[in-house]
């Protein structure tokens, strides 16, 4: 099932919890992909308990958002009367798809909820059209396509397998094929397969000699250490037209466990880059403020991954993470009766500060924060983490809008 100009690619974000939910929608997702408490592969992202899948799904079908549940764990025998009930639960849920790799569980939903689509992860690591044809014929309606693919792979599966294939567009990227690392398992007994990894490619390594216990020598990197399973982050901001001409059905961010900054700024860019390629798609050209907005997020330096088979692109990054000089400090909630803008803040803000207000649609804009007024009505700087504050700031906002401040403004405070 491959995509015309005029059936308009998927743009699909993580919702880890249901304040990243709000926020995916706020920004512009066309759908989500969220997990319950157990057997998804993100079991230490915060998910959602019963009550919280059942709201959200009444909030997205309010929004006109698709939301797909993850139950793409690989499962054991003891958990197979667990996860019955877990279907029969998402029965009632009733989800536009259920996210599986393992064949049992796709056995389980088959019988147990016909009548929810399935969508097979990137964990099933689908390589072919064959495979993808394989997975259609058992009745799944959707494939994530191995992320060791290039792009004419990716182009040449949507063309001949007759599914609608998904393909990641923005995110951390794994050292291991297709996501199936041991190291966890080894070096802190989470198994990566089972939802609980530790990221041990993030570790710092170093070399120790036989005869010199306790000595460590560096392999490569700088004076932190040395990252050399650290892979860098897939960014195809700069390559969106490839990607919808492959006939690509749905474009997807990673990150269930990433902050909503880092959510907010993604599905914003990617956003208000599909939506311009489909205006006008001959005169559509790569912003600006799409680049800068990316930089501004955390990172570990961006790639293409094994899209266009250049090995440079999958080198590690051996410096770890890009700090990109922003400080993420409050989201919006609303307005206050004189004109102020309510905020839960997430990081210690003082006055007259200069910050960023980001907003779905166009760059971030500037301003500067004039007053603090604290919940109870006083004057307060700093404001601190957790608490519920009014700034006043000389531009308009919205609620779910995001403020940060830049890291090296003369006015900031060591925190």
């Amino acid at each position: 099932m491959t995509i015309s100009s005029t059936q308009k690619i998927e743009l699909l974000a993580p919702a880890g919890t249901p304040e990243k939910l709000e926020i995916a929608i706020h920004y512009g997702a066309d759908a989500v992909y969220l997990a319950g408490r157990d057997f998804s592969l993100r079991n230490f992202s915060a998910n959602f308990s019963r009550p919280e899948m059942l709201a959200a799904r009444r909030l997205t079908r309010e929004r006109g958002i698709r939301m797909y549940v993850a139950v793409n764990i690989y499962s054991r025998d003891s958990e197979s009367g667990a996860i019955a009930d877990y279907l029969d639960f998402l029965g009632t849920v009733e989800p536009d798809a259920l996210i599986v790799a393992d064949p049992a569980i796709f056995m389980q939903a088959r019988k147990r909820v016909p009548g929810i689509p399935l969508h097979i992860s990137t964990q099933a690591n689908t390589t072919n059209s064959g495979t993808a044809r394989f997975w259609q014929e058992l009745g799944a309606t959707r494939v994530n396509a191995a992320r060791e693919l290039t792009l004419e792979e990716i182009r040449s599966m949507a063309a001949d397998s007759g599914i609608a294939v998904e393909s990641f567009v923005h995110g951390a990227m794994c050292m291991a094929y297709s996501g199936r690392c041991l190291m966890s398992g080894f070096m802190a007994k989470r198994e990566s397969n089972r939802g609980l990894c530790c990221q041990p490619c993030r570790f710092s390594y170093a070399v120790v000699e036989e005869t010199r216990p306790g000595q460590y020598f560096p392999i490569a990197g700088d004076e932190r250490g040395s990252y050399i399973f650290n892979a860098r982050d897939l960014c195809m901001i700069e390559h969106l037209p490839e990607m919808i001409g492959a006939g690509i059905a749905s474009l997807k961010i990673e990150g269930r466990m990433k902050s909503i900054h880092y959510l907010a700024g993604v599905v914003k860019v990617y956003r208000e880059a599909i939506d311009a390629w489909y205006r006008d798609p001959d005169g559509y050209a790569l912003q600006p403020h799409w680049l800068t907005e990316l930089a501004a997020i955390s990172h570990r330096g961006y790639c293409t991954g094994f899209y266009f088979g250049d090995p440079h692109q999958t080198a590690a990054n051996t410096e770890n993470r890009i700090h990109p000089g922003y400080r993420f400090v409050a989201k919006v909630t609303g307005r206050s009766p004189d004109g102020g803008t309510q905020v839960q803040v997430k990081n210690r803000i003082f006055e007259n500060e200069a910050v960023d207000v980001i907003s779905p649609g166009g760059p971030s804009r500037s301003a500067r924060i004039a007053k603090i007024v604290d919940e109870h009505g006083q004057r307060r700087s700093p404001a601190h983490p957790g608490s519920q504050a009014t700034f006043y700031l000389n531009i308009p906002t919205r609620p779910l809008d995001l403020i940060r401040c830049p890291a090296d403004d003369p006015g900031e405070k060591p925190s």
